[in-house]
């Protein structure tokens, strides 16, 4: 089997790298970037291929896409610094005689 080569994954599998996929085109990733992105997610959670006989019946672990989730949230981009700013406006300083 050649690299890349998508045989030993499930239905299933091949549509969770496509939406995940998907999502990250939507965030502005490059198509490349998001099909070897969405493929190395499907990998982490799920081991690989699940079409060979052994490995079946696993449960798969889905942190990966929580994190992506988290990260892709409104408030993706925004710094520390400017989270703080704001509660910093409403204050008045106080003058010394």
């Amino acid at each position: 089997m050649p690299r890349g080569d998508k045989g030993a994954y499930t239905d299933k599998q091949k549509r969770k790298a496509e939406h995940i996929e998907e999502s990250y085109e939507e965030r502005g990733v490059s198509s490349d970037e998001a099909a070897a992105r969405a493929w190395a997610t499907v990998n982490k959670e799920s081991g690989g291929g699940k079409k060979s006989g052994s490995g079946r019946g696993k449960k798969e672990n889905r942190s990966a896409s929580k994190k992506g989730g988290k990260k892709g949230g409104k408030k993706a981009g925004k710094k520390k610094a400017a989270k703080k700013g704001g509660a910093k406006k409403g204050r008045k300083k106080s003058s010394k005689k």
